[in-house]
């Protein structure tokens, strides 16, 4: 078994996610079987309980472990379903060696970091190291892992000392440790510093790990002479030095990698010259290219409680660029805060209430996402309503859906209480209820989490026809509450159509308008399982639906793969905020529009 390792130094938010999915990318590219592993050294058991202000979206995999957001940038990247202990914590290590503590299991002995935690790690990655999680049998060639934070934080020291172990142990020819680091660029002088890299380097080594490549983030290519000098300070040679410069859109880092022979200093390394090939990687540079080549808009309406970081919806956006370059257009994203939507601010700030509605009936779509509490809810309800009444083609996710069956009950089914009782209690007319299986006294794992079977209702639904007609699809979950199945009935006679249930009927899983263009609400969240080159059906069909192309993707069925052939042309894609454009496209050329967010 062969091993990589990716650490950071320096800062943070460096971009250690999309560099370690990027390597692996490019593995598997040259014909090698890919896993992944990331280990976050925070105390929590997972990252189910996390505020998505904290630490960006709580990712939700196939067998329903809450992990990392980078655990998604690994499955698109490599198209792989990873389990939940591909998410290494120091709350899980911990818990294990309690465990084992309590049992007996260390016979008397005084169990301390190292050797039991620093054991409990190492056992932990060669154990998940060896899980297939391509479909295929037998063990992957290599294991990308990942090590969260950055070299010198405190909670990060026994993953150190235990990958510093496991190095030693396993043999120089078995593993490969990747180092990203800064080199900032003074705008005073316009000279690229190396004294960052050093610095992260000597502590790296002081710990007992030594860098085999160095990958260092800069705004533009390194100079030769600077990389001589990283070279010569930091013991890397030249040809280990790799650029991660910003690039048009992040589809084009792979490409980066090769170009620069990443491949091949990483397989050198690793003793895998003879086996490995080089890397074919035309469909996703075609993807990249048409990427930079798609100029026409369409505009998003992101309707959300967590504006104020994209990170906290980055899976629905990932899957909204997905559906965009297929639909050859550029996604424009319109953030809006839902509170902002809601009458009481246009009391408090009338400016912020124009802005959010001027940004509403400006959309080509209107995406409401997940969420949790009752803070913004009002407006997410009337953007739902807009939607509807507006013939606005729109897409509900988990609490989105809730929303848009929240609406219709009240604005046509005339029940103007209508509620959830998340968030009244006592309403009389509780269209969406907490789940009987739920647990009110414990948060963390104890919703309906991961991939569960929607059975359509009827053939002839947009959502049926858009999955490829099939009887049934498997989604991932994540929530307490579900649409109350004793007022369906009242709901479908006012003419809502819930084209999708689960295996007992009772739990509703798609919600249609059958007479609008597009009006589609899932209690599942589509956007996990979106893959480049192979977009989640319900985002396609918001896409299309915003551009005019449903109806021929209806009549014609969803091709299983994308054609990247078209010959578009235009501006490069660039990202922008308020109108000035950054040079960092980390979200695939998206562009932003509202209130500044930096995507």
């Amino acid at each position: 078994m062969k091993y990589v390792l990716v650490t950071g130094g320096v800062v943070s938010g460096l971009g250690k996610g999309v560099t370690a999915s990027s390597i692996g990318l490019i593995l598997k590219a040259c014909g090698l079987r890919v896993t992944s592993i990331k280990i976050d050294p925070y105390l929590n058991t997972d990252a189910g309980t996390m505020s998505p202000f904290e630490h960006g979206e709580v990712y939700v995999l196939d067998d329903g472990g809450e992990v990392d957001l980078d655990l998604g940038n690994y499955e698109r990247f490599l198209d792989i379903k990873l389990t939940r202990d591909n998410n290494i914590t120091t709350g899980k290590i911990y818990q294990s060696v309690i465990d084992k503590e309590r049992r007996g299991d260390y016979l008397g002995k005084t169990v301390q970091v190292v050797p039991h935690i620093t054991d409990a790690i190492q056992e932990w990655i060669e154990r998940v190291a060896v899980i297939p999680v391509d479909g295929k049998e037998g063990p992957p060639d290599v294991c990308v892992i990942e090590l969260g934070g950055t070299i010198g934080d405190i909670e990060s020291m026994p993953f150190i000392e235990a990958l510093g172990q496991f190095s030693y142990r396993v043999g120089a020819g078995n593993f490969c440790l990747i180092h990203v680091s800064l080199v900032p660029v003074l705008s005073v002088v316009g000279e690229q510093k190396t004294k960052p890299t050093q610095h992260s380097v000597r502590g790296l080594r002081s710990l007992g790990l030594t860098p085999n490549i160095l990958a260092c983030r800069s705004t533009t290519e390194l100079d030769e002479n600077v990389m001589e000098k990283i070279s010569r300070f930091c013991h890397v040679p030249v040809d280990n030095i790799i650029t991660l410069y910003d690039v048009s859109n992040i589809w084009r880092i792979p490409l980066l990698l090769r170009d620069q022979k990443a491949h091949e200093a990483i397989l050198r390394v690793l003793n895998l010259k003879g086996v490995a090939r080089e890397p074919a990687l035309g469909e996703w540079t075609s993807r990249a290219e048409l990427c930079d080549k798609l100029h026409e808009p369409v505009r998003v309406a992101m309707v959300g409680k967590y504006t104020g970081l994209s990170d906290a919806y980055l899976s629905v956006l990932k899957a909204l660029v997905h559906a965009s370059v297929p639909c050859h257009r550029k996604l424009c994203i319109d953030w809006i805060a839902a509170g902002d939507l809601e009458c009481e601010t246009a009391k408090e700030n009338l400016d912020n209430y124009k802005k959010a509605w001027k940004l509403l009936k400006g959309a080509d779509a209107i995406l409401v996402p997940g969420g949790f509490g009752d803070r913004g809810v009002e407006g997410k309800i009337l953007a739902a309503r807009y939607a509807r009444e507006n013939r606005i083609p729109f897409l509900g996710i988990c609490l989105g859906m809730q929303i848009a069956v929240i609406e219709f009950a009240r604005s046509i089914v005339g029940l103007l209480d209508a509620n959830s009782t998340e968030f009244d209690p006592n309403t009389q007319n509780p269209c969406v209820i907490f789940m009987p299986e739920g647990s009110k006294t414990h948060m963390g794992g104890t919703m309906r989490l991961g991939s569960r079977r929607t059975y359509f209702q009827a053939a002839d639904c947009k959502s049926a026809k858009l999955y490829g007609n099939q009887r049934f699809v498997d989604e991932r979950h994540r929530h307490r509450y579900e649409v109350n199945p004793d007022m369906v009935q009242q709901l479908e006679n006012a003419g809502l159509s819930f084209t999708g249930k689960d295996e007992s009927g009772r739990r509703m899983e798609i919600v249609e308008l059958p007479n609008h263009p597009y009006f589609v609400g899932v209690q599942f969240h589509p956007e996990f399982k979106s893959r480049p080159g192979k977009p989640s059906a319900l985002f396609l069909g918001l896409i299309a639906a915003a551009t005019g192309q449903l109806e021929t993707f209806l009549k014609k069925g969803v091709p299983k793969t994308w054609g990247l052939s078209n010959g578009t042309s235009g501006l490069k894609s660039h990202r922008y905020v308020n109108g000035s454009k950054l040079a960092n496209g980390s979200l695939d050329g998206i562009y932003s529009k509202g209130n500044g967010i930096h995507v």
